[in-house]
């Protein structure tokens, strides 16, 4: 079981790390504003309609993470933080330190990386993403 300042930290840590998520979005939220000037060429309306793809893109990303530190912030209060969900074995601190929001102990994670690699019925790897071939 992990030691109860060691828990207290990563509390603080999840607690400070949404606050500044949620913070950052209400800044960029508020910069978001397009007058008619912005889109008066076909360039100026690629920019903002590539400007607004990537700040879909950053919430999105945002909202993932936000959801995987209340989920660590749920574990904590049940007591379950810090132990891996695949086993029910201990997540080692080192790991925990590199990725706070680890749910699966290295050995747990590296077993899961394996059956995603060896997947050869044509099933794309979660972690894989879309990648794109440009010309």
């Amino acid at each position: 079981m992990m030691k109860p300042e060691l828990v207290l930290k990563f509390k603080r840590l999840f607690e400070n790390q949404r606050h500044d998520v949620l913070f950052n979005r209400s800044v960029i939220d508020k910069n978001i504003v397009l007058e008619k000037e912005d889109m008066a060429d076909e360039a100026d309306m690629t920019s903002v309609e590539m400007e607004t793809a990537m700040r879909n893109r950053l919430r999105s990303r945002e909202a993932i993470f936000i959801r995987k530190v209340e989920e660590a912030l749920k574990r904590i209060s049940n007591g379950s933080f810090g132990e891996c969900m695949d086993c029910g074995g201990e997540i080692e601190i080192k790991r925990l330190e590199a990725r706070p929001t680890a749910t699966l102990c290295v050995t747990c994670k590296e077993a899961e990386e394996h059956r995603e690699h060896a997947h050869i019925d044509g099933h794309k790897r979660k972690s894989q993403g879309i990648r794109l071939r440009l010309a």
